[in-house]
């Protein structure tokens, strides 16, 4: 599969599971929503002190596994490098984001401040790899 059929899918699909890894090199998993911004990376948001932000700021790699609402239905694995955006750059990049994934805010005031509280990041995952390339 080519990187611009996953961006495609991860445009009109949103949930998924990223997979970064622990410091004993285990996975550890994590549902998320996901969208692709308007460079093509993989946008997620999370809290700065969550494990994937650990994770990620030791290993800057992780897979994203991007499913269809129906489950059993298409999917798209997408591999690749990830930057952490932290505050207050976040902010811009999570505003996209949301956009993305439901469209616009009753109240940007609201969310502005609810992002800051929580200490919101953005991982930026860049495709270097998707899939599946065949099926089995």
């Amino acid at each position: 599969m080519e990187a611009d059929e996953a961006r495609d899918f991860v445009r009109s699909h949103h949930r998924a599971v990223l997979v970064t890894r622990r410091r004993d090199g285990r996975p550890q998993t994590s549902p998320v929503l996901a969208a692709a911004d308007a460079e093509g990376r993989v946008v997620v948001s999370t809290r700065e002190t969550a494990m994937k932000t650990k994770n990620v700021e030791r290993d800057p790699h992780a897979t994203l596994c991007v499913i269809s609402d129906e489950f059993y239905g298409p999917w798209v694995q997408v591999d690749g490098e990830v930057e952490i955006v932290r505050w207050p750059e976040a902010l811009a990049v999570l505003i996209a984001y949301y956009r993305l994934v439901s469209g616009e805010h009753p109240d940007w005031d609201d969310y502005r401040a609810a992002m800051e509280r929580e200490r919101r990041v953005a991982l930026r995952l860049t495709i270097t790899a998707a899939g599946p390339d065949r099926a089995g």
